[in-house]
């Protein structure tokens, strides 16, 4: 079976590397070219891993560009593969391979579908997430899905530790997905409407921490929206500080003070107040001059240097 392999992040990679070592290697590989490895914080350079294993690869920032889709006719694909790749694939590009065309999506679809579900699956305080490969068709993340894995959500799950878990659970249903296929198995399972459920577009500002909020939502927050994001941040008298990890430190009541306000230094870093009284401890931080921590009783926020 002749497959157009698509992606250009972590789990692009994981999945062609799954593919290749299973004796699958595309014949095409349609990536990012480096100068555009800036659309996503996780990219990951394709071209190399596609030539040695074979592959010819096309560049492209354009998945419906009509070069593009001729660079993919020129292949002549019984499949092509989806893995890792931010923009909706149009008819012309879909229609291209024999039998069509797969994507995968990072939750347990039909829930979930849309854009950065990582961080929203941490967000909404979900039990279970889970991977899915399926066909793409005109709707979002819609089409019937091939193969499925459930996994459970940690309590204290970061973006880092559900990504990575996507990439182990992406590595097997890869290759399941195309035996199935190679099987005859390739109708898959219709998505139930009525279960369905979107998710909204991130961007790096919904990042700003708002000290207002109770510790949990903010803690929550950190770990929402940190590596391989850009991560969840406050300003420090104009300097932007983004917060790695954090964690609760003492109970309400512990420290008075104000919303944002820096109580004192810690062993591992510094402790704020948060808005239901409960202060955090920042252990990890980048952006603050020197890697120095914020002077005690220094009031974080959203404020910007003025101009």
């Amino acid at each position: 079976m002749r497959t157009v392999f698509v992606g250009a992040v972590e789990g692009s990679l994981v999945a062609l590397e799954a593919l290749i070592a299973a004796g699958r290697a595309p014949v095409l590989v349609v990536t990012l070219p480096p100068e555009s490895a800036h659309r996503h914080s996780d990219y990951v350079d394709l071209a190399r891993p596609a030539r040695k294993a074979g592959a010819a690869v096309h560049f492209t920032t354009n998945i419906n560009a009509p070069e593009t889709v001729e660079a993919i006719r020129a292949a002549a694909p019984d499949l092509t593969m989806v893995i890792g790749w931010s923009q909706i694939c149009r008819e012309p590009f879909r229609s291209v391979a024999r039998l069509g065309t797969l994507g995968y999506h990072p939750s347990p679809l039909p829930r979930f579908r849309g854009r950065a579900v990582i961080p929203w699956t941490i967000l909404a305080e979900e039990t279970t997430s889970g991977s899915s490969v399926f066909w793409l068709d005109e709707g979002v993340d819609s089409g019937p899905i091939i193969v499925q894995r459930l996994f459970p959500v940690a309590h204290d799950e970061t973006a880092r530790s559900l990504y990575d878990k996507h990439k182990q659970a992406l590595a097997e249903i890869a290759v399941d997905a195309l035996d199935r296929i190679a099987r005859g198995e390739a109708a898959g399972t219709a998505q139930d409407e009525r279960l369905a459920s979107y998710c909204a577009k991130r961007t790096e500002a919904d990042g700003l921490i708002d000290w207002r909020e109770p510790s949990e939502a903010i803690l929550r927050l950190v770990r929402a929206v940190g590596d391989p994001y850009p991560g969840a941040f406050t300003f420090d008298a104009g300097d932007r500080i983004v917060v790695g990890s954090a964690c609760a430190l003492a109970p309400r009541g512990r420290h008075i003070g104000l919303t944002g306000q820096v109580q004192g230094h810690t062993e591992r870093g510094f402790s704020v107040l948060c808005g239901d009284g409960i202060t955090i401890e920042v252990t990890t931080w980048r952006g603050s001059p020197d890697g120095r921590r914020p002077k005690v009783h220094a009031r974080l926020g959203p404020c910007r240097r003025p101009a």
